[in-house]
């Protein structure tokens, strides 16, 4: 019998040969990162979905891998589901990769997981890159519980989860952008308190990586001073015993 990679299985490594649909990560910054068995699914699968085709074309090329690009992003999403379902029901073997890290998180791919779910459509996630992990990990802060909130509402309902997370005693990540850290940090300061802890992780795995953990007063004043580029995750220190009593003392 042969898997999809055409190699006799054996008793200790069996690979389902029925995926249909395949999660793919790829690298967030390091091409080093992409894993071999990454390189094989792309190769073996007829299709490939990207969030941006420019992107993922250059990634494919890097990698030597020739295969049809179809765009699958927010703002398709809903409108591309049947078409990408009426093909794996016809056969067809297709990927799923997001323009870096893991489909996913933070963009539409669980829509199409719960699709493929719905009509019974075998799918398989690949381990790999995701920005979120290596930023928790250099933090210096608790990772036995966290708190992934992603990115945040740019107006509506903002407030409300500054709220929320402020009452959180756990490790909390947020995914935010260069130009928007600055409202970020000041708004931490004003809902969790100027000696709350944060570590900006930017350029993760990049030739410029920066783990950077301070109190939130002191990253304001660095970033002032220093602004950041590259995307960012932003690691929030959890509320501790002391944040809670002065909380207590206000009311």
């Amino acid at each position: 019998m042969q898997d999809i990679f055409g190699h006799k299985q054996n008793d200790t490594y069996l690979i389902i040969r029925f995926v249909m649909l395949y999660l793919v990560p790829t690298p967030i910054g390091n091409l080093e990162d992409m894993t071999f068995r990454a390189i094989n699914v792309l190769n073996e699968c007829d299709v490939i979905l990207s969030e941006d085709t420019r992107t993922s074309g250059k990634l494919l090329k890097h990698f030597n891998i020739d295969k049809p690009l179809w765009s699958f992003h927010a703002f398709n999403e809903h409108k591309a589901l049947k078409n990408i379902i009426d093909h794996l029901q016809q056969g067809k073997k297709m990927a799923l990769i997001s323009d870096a890290g893991t489909p996913g998180i933070s963009d539409p791919g669980y829509l199409l997981v719960r699709e493929c779910q719905a009509h019974d459509i075998k799918v398989s996630c690949l381990p790999g890159a995701t920005a979120f992990v290596p930023a928790l990990v250099s933090s210096g802060m608790t990772t036995d519980k966290f708190y992934f909130e992603g990115f945040l509402p740019h107006k509506k309902g903002r407030q409300t989860r500054w709220k929320y997370l402020s009452q959180l005693d756990v490790t909390i990540i947020l995914y935010e952008s260069p130009h928007r850290l600055m409202k970020c940090l000041e708004e931490v300061k004003e809902y969790l308190g100027e000696d709350r802890r944060v570590c900006v992780a930017r350029e993760i795995s990049k030739v410029f990586e920066e783990f950077n953990t301070r109190s939130v007063i002191d990253a304001i004043a660095y970033y002032t001073a220093k602004p950041a580029k590259g995307e960012i995750v932003l690691v929030i220190e959890g509320r501790t015993k002391q944040s809670k009593n002065a909380s207590d003392d206000e009311d």
